[in-house]
């Protein structure tokens, strides 16, 4: 049995951000990736809708300049085929302030001949605003 693409995929983002060594990550990428990963864009210029191998392995250099991994765990994770969809517990630290992060996150991954294909992000950005301001958000009551 070969290794599903999602593991090369993790292992080889998570060293393109932690050890800025993206070449691992290159041959994994499709040319067309379709590549989203949802949240306050006007915060966090990385999040947001890209498409092509360079605007993605952008992001992915973007993201390693403002976080640090430091642990991630997977919650719940399905695999099909040429797909996968993971439910995912990161800790973090923003290195501008050196202030920790928790972040939940669900993606969406699919593949073709072991590349990345599309990717959708869905980011907990209530609770990821709130650690990034450094205080809680107050809402008004609704009647």
């Amino acid at each position: 049995m070969t290794e599903h693409s999602l593991w090369r995929f993790s292992r080889a983002l998570h060293r393109a951000i932690n050890d800025r060594e993206p070449e691992d990550l290159e041959a994994l990428i499709d040319d067309d990736v379709d590549w989203t990963i949802y949240g306050p864009v006007d915060m966090f210029t990385f999040l947001g809708a890209r498409h092509g191998k360079e605007a993605v392995l952008d992001v992915c250099r973007k993201i390693a300049e403002n976080v640090r991994i430091h642990r991630f765990e997977r919650e719940s994770v399905m695999l099909g085929e040429n797909s996968a969809a993971s439910m995912m517990r990161y800790s973090l630290t923003a290195l501008n302030s050196n202030r920790p992060i928790s972040l939940r996150i669900a993606n969406f991954a699919q593949f073709k001949a072991g590349r990345l294909i599309s990717m959708r992000v869905l980011v907990d950005t209530f609770d990821l605003i709130e650690q990034a301001l450094g205080s809680p958000i107050h809402l008004p009551k609704i009647a």
